[in-house]
């Protein structure tokens, strides 16, 4: 006889299991036993699929980032480059606060199963910048920022945006500098400081609040998929 071939199925079920547990119970509720009777199943699928639990928080993390990715492909480009590049800022704080357990897995701010990340995993997150680099670059070509590094200001957009986040999900961030005032006033900030001028730079980002309704917040009721 035949050995039985694994369930292709099996392997994103188990992450989606994964995912809803560590975001309804916390890390707490993350074991094998848990994961696989949730679906029904022994515990050898998790190393069949994963080769144990640090292979299923690894792809928990590749999970994030690919939900992550699906926020930003929600923003389609316009002709103000500068209105798109803050919608993908205001979709990076949405998918965090849709996912806010597999945010923490994805920068290693939460140690599951002795996981840790290795250059590989940070290399696969550090792909989901490419589109804000591209739409940085359009604001350069569109004369709205300085003949710059595109992917400089990526990165400052990504390391505000991400800043704020870590400090909202910790419920840091109280009145009068709540975090929706914040982010409104750090995104204009980036703008002017990449070259925009600063009534430009606010007439975007106003426009920019106003597409999240319609492009992208639809999609943090549905976990970011």
């Amino acid at each position: 006889m035949s050995p039985r071939r694994p369930d292709p199925g099996a392997r994103p079920a188990l992450v989606d299991i994964a995912a809803r547990l560590l975001a309804e119970e916390g890390p707490q509720a993350l074991s094998a036993r848990r994961i696989a009777s949730e679906i029904g199943t022994s515990t050898m699928a998790l190393y069949t699929h994963f080769n144990g639990m640090r292979g299923l928080v690894r792809a928990m993390v590749h999970e994030g980032f690919t939900r992550l990715q699906h926020y930003f492909t929600l923003v389609e480009f316009s002709d103000d480059p500068v209105n798109d590049l803050a919608l993908l800022g205001r979709a990076y704080r949405c998918n965090a606060l849709a996912n806010p357990h597999l945010y923490a897995v994805m920068f290693g701010g939460s140690s599951l199963a002795g996981f840790s990340l290795g250059e590989e995993d940070r290399q696969y997150g550090r792909y989901t910048l490419a589109g804000v680099a591209e739409c940085a670059a359009r604001c350069i070509e569109a004369g709205r920022f300085r003949a710059e590094d595109a992917e400089l200001v990526a990165h400052q957009m990504w390391s505000a945006v991400h800043g704020l986040v870590v400090l909202e999900l910790g419920d840091y961030l109280t009145e009068p500098c709540n975090a929706d005032r914040l982010l409104e006033a750090q995104l204009v900030g980036l703008m002017v400081a990449a070259g925009d001028t600063l009534e430009a730079a606010v007439a975007s980002v106003a426009a920019s609040a106003e597409r999240l309704w319609e492009e992208v917040d639809p999609a943090t009721t549905d976990s970011g998929r």
